[in-house]
C-alpha cells in the first residue's frame, strides 16, 4: 500500500511538471530590442522589422542616464539580456546587463555604485507607487505583456536603450 500511495505522487508530480504556464513562440527570431524612453515604447525587432511593440514605463526619474544606484533613472546605451526570472517579485523578468564597466567607472568618479538588478518586468505590485514611471529604474510592461515578451526574446539578445 506504501509503494502503491509513493507511486500515485510520482505520476502526479510528474504530471505537475509537465503543465506549463509559459507561452511559446515559434515566430522569427528576435535580434535586437529598442526603447525608446521618451516615447515610453519598447520594439522587439527581427533585424530592421519590429515584430511587436509596447508602452513602457521607466524608473521615477525618466530624464537622462543612470548614473548610480539608488537615482531612479533607467539606463541608456548598448546592454544585452544576460538572465530570465520566471518567478519574478514583478510576474516574469528578462535581465540587462547594467552595469558594464563604463557605467562602474562613472558611478565610481561619484564615490557611488553603479547599483544593478536592472530588468523589462511585468506589471506593478498593490504596494509599488502609482502614477507613471515608478520603477526603480526598470523597464516595466503589464503583465500579459510580460508573456509574450518572456517567450520571444532569448539571453544575449542586444537591448538598445535611448533617451
Amino acid at each position: 500500500m506504501r509503494i502503491l500511495v509513493m507511486m500515485v505522487a510520482v505520476v502526479g508530480l510528474l504530471g505537475l511538471a509537465s503543465c506549463s504556464t509559459s507561452k511559446t513562440y515559434r515566430g522569427p527570431a528576435v535580434t535586437r530590442v529598442i526603447v525608446l524612453k521618451e516615447e515610453r515604447k519598447l520594439f522587439l525587432m527581427h533585424g530592421n522589422t519590429a515584430i511587436k511593440s509596447y508602452d513602457v514605463e521607466l524608473g521615477f526619474a525618466p530624464e537622462g542616464d543612470k548614473s548610480f544606484e539608488g537615482d531612479g533613472r533607467t539606463p541608456e546605451g548598448r546592454y544585452y539580456i544576460d538572465r530570465r526570472n520566471p518567478n519574478s517579485l514583478f510576474h516574469r523578468s528578462l535581465g540587462i546587463s547594467y552595469p558594464n564597466p563604463q557605467d562602474r567607472a562613472i558611478a565610481s568618479s561619484k564615490g557611488r555604485s553603479a547599483g544593478g538588478d536592472i530588468f523589462i518586468h511585468g506589471g506593478r505590485r498593490p504596494i509599488d507607487p502609482k502614477g507613471p514611471d515608478w520603477t526603480a529604474g526598470c523597464i516595466a510592461v503589464e503583465n500579459r505583456e510580460i508573456e509574450t515578451i518572456y517567450a520571444m526574446v532569448r539571453t544575449g539578445t542586444p537591448i538598445d536603450i535611448y533617451p
